[in-house]
């Protein structure tokens, strides 16, 4: 039966591959999004033609290598064990593996075996059959089936991705339906959470849960399964930790949640922040394709050590900035790796940066022109980061039907579907925003290609905001808000020339079908505040990223906010706000740069940094953790 549905999934890959490739033979090229300006299309492809010199710039594609899915389905069936097969005859490396142990420790990871094969023309053979007596640390003799950990590398060392696979036999071996991705506990409701994962082949796995048996909806419409998973728990009781156990085949994966508590309940919150976690230059673990796994991992450990009741990292899981969706999506599968074993008991939720971009590129990166790829609706940094995702889905649709919307009649921008988003958790409501949507990397050139710079909260958006802090505001349930989005509003080390500074320019601002938008940088960051400060009383701090390092900013009326000669009328705040900036989860550091707000700064650490918030009641307390080290890096009231 098991060889029937692997034959028949077989079938179904050929088939679609069969149609996709006919499809894409036979289709037009795609109609280029009236937001952008001088980019076209001939016999050749897309090219942007610069308005002025009258160059033509190439659109360029950088080589992937080895897929996505040919890392997920690489073993292959063996006399003596699992042969990998990454379908590349060019690549070379190396590959690691070992047991995993997954029915006896909370937290199941890899146990590296003494050896490594050799990747030779992008095949290499994991012999299983040896690895009997004290190397059979799972029992596979016995019960004809495990678990093996694999991890990829190229024939520089460096790591490229991090996977597993499980098998049944005695010899020979043969790969069985595995639960690649996940399981992920999502933002749980005071009595329902839901579960996602992702399995290799179509499943139809199910969760136990108290001894009642959760499974899909959507398994009625598709009775041979899925390959994404996503199962609603319900009927549960608030503020109460319960277990589960996921079974998918012959095999089980155990975990746990805890509900939330019912809204407007004033016990402590414990919660935890952070952002840019892409990857290192030291090598190892610190730079896997993509992902410093080395901090990232410590960050979600310290998070389940200190029993957080969820953590938001805002930007910068990835190095991203790429051509390809299929590299995003590797780096993505290496970012939710690093964090998977705490993931499968702790909520994660995540927002967009800067580094989550997906380009379509022209000519080089010194001269070239780079906008947020297109469509949009296929290949968009946002689509992309939706697909990766499960995360609420109630902020605005898109920048169409704004006043600047080329033709109301058509859909013209990127959607903010799951990256434009509220969640409430007791009596704290957490804003999350996008500063990095439709972002065009190459600024420069912005005013010629059309994009929106880094750090601009577009219109649609902001209004949005200013429609979710009212809302929040008449909700007597809510006593805190908190605002995150990875660009800083005042930078303070790595980022003066950018984010919601520019070096004094109010210039910087989106460019839409040749035209600016009316507001400029600086007035936009006004605008926020005047949202979240004067028209705000519980919103209490701004959680950001993107400078690689932790501070506190104390932000008031009093604090020196604008260049000399500002030319336009400057805001009143009525009160104070803190700002809290914490991209310390393993990307390259910054030092503190002098800018007019520098004497507002209350602490500045380049460490690395988890913030946990201890909200109780009406008061809400910050402590800061070196996650490497364990070192108290400070611990403050805010209110």
């Amino acid at each position: 039966m098991l060889c029937l549905i692997h034959s028949n999934m077989k079938t179904q890959s050929i088939l679609l591959f069969l149609l996709a490739f006919l499809y894409v033979s036979t289709s037009t090229a795609q109609e280029i999004p009236a937001v952008y300006s001088n980019i076209f299309h001939d016999e050749s492809g897309y090219y942007f033609l610069h308005p002025e010199s009258g160059d033509r710039l190439e659109e360029a594609n950088t080589p992937v290598g080895i897929l996505l899915e040919n890392l997920i389905q690489a073993a292959g069936t063996a006399p003596e064990g699992l042969l990998f097969d990454f379908k590349d005859t060019t690549f070379a490396g190396t590959l690691y593996y070992g047991f995993i142990v997954a029915d006896q420790v909370r937290y199941p990871q890899p146990v590296w075996y003494i050896n490594s094969e050799k990747v030779i023309q992008g095949r290499a053979l994991v012999r299983i059959a040896p690895l009997k007596g004290k190397y059979d640390i799972i029992g596979w003799q016995e019960k004809g089936k495990g678990l093996l950990g694999y991890r990829l590398a190229d024939h520089e060392g460096k790591l490229i991705y991090d996977g597993r696979v499980s098998f049944t036999g005695k010899g020979p071996f043969e790969p069985s339906t595995t639960v690649y991705e996940g399981p992920f506990v999502q933002l749980p409701e005071s009595d329902a959470v839901k579960i996602t994962f992702r399995t290799n082949y179509l499943t139809s796995p199910h969760i136990v849960v108290n001894g009642t048996v959760y499974r899909e909806q959507s398994i009625m419409m598709n009775p041979l399964g899925s390959r994404e998973h996503s199962i609603r728990i319900d009927k549960l009781k608030p503020e109460t930790k319960y277990e589960y156990e996921l079974v998918v085949g012959d095999h089980l994966i155990r975990g746990s949640f805890k509900t939330a508590p019912p809204n407007g309940s004033r016990k402590p919150i414990r919660f935890g922040y952070a952002s840019d976690s892409r990857e290192g230059k030291e090598g190892g673990e610190r730079s896997i394709r993509g992902v410093n796994m080395h901090i990232i991992k410590k960050i979600a450990a310290l998070a389940n050590y200190q029993s957080v009741d969820f953590w938001q990292f805002t930007g910068d899981l990835i190095n991203g900035y790429s051509t390809s969706t299929d590299e995003t999506r590797i780096q993505y599968a290496n970012w939710k790796r690093s964090v998977e074993p705490f993931w499968h008991h702790i909520p994660v939720v995540v927002g967009m940066g800067n580094h989550e971009s997906i380009m379509s590129t022209f000519g080089n990166t010194r001269r070239g022109v780079a906008v947020d790829k297109f469509p949009f609706a296929e290949n968009s940094a946002e689509k992309v980061f939706a697909d990766e995702f499960h995360l609420p889905q109630n902020g605005p649709l898109s920048e169409d039907g704004a006043v600047y919307d080329p033709d109301t009649a058509r859909v013209d921008f990127p959607s903010y579907k799951e990256n434009v988003f509220y969640y409430t958790y007791g009596n704290i409501a957490m804003v999350v925003l996008n500063s990095n949507y439709w972002y065009a990397p190459s600024d420069q050139m912005i005013p010629l290609s059309g994009g929106n710079p880094h750090a601009y909260v577009m219109d649609n958006q902001l209004k949005w905001l200013a429609e979710t802090i009212n809302k929040l505001e008449a909700n007597n349930k809510i006593d805190h808000i908190f605002i995150t989005i990875h660009t800083p509003m005042f930078p303070n080390g790595g980022h003066a020339g950018d984010d919601m500074w520019y070096h004094g320019n109010n210039d910087v601002r989106p460019f839409i079908a040749g035209l600016p938008v009316e507001k400029g940088i600086i007035e936009r960051r006004d605008e926020i505040l005047d949202i979240i400060v004067n028209k705000s009383k519980k919103s209490l701090a701004v959680l950001t990223g993107d400078e690689h390092n932790y501070s506190r900013l104390f932000v008031d009326d009093e604090m020196n906010r604008y260049p000399d000669e500002w030319p336009h009328s400057k805001l009143k705040l009525n009160r104070h706000i803190w700002q809290i900036t914490n991209g310390s989860a393993g990307a390259p550091h910054y030092g503190q740069e002098v800018l007019p707000w520098s004497g507002n700064v209350q602490f500045f650490s380049l460490q690395y940094a988890l913030v946990f918030f201890e909200v109780n009641g009406e008061k809400v307390h910050i402590k800061v953790i070196n996650p490497d080290t364990l070192e108290e890096i400070e611990s403050v009231k805010l209110r």
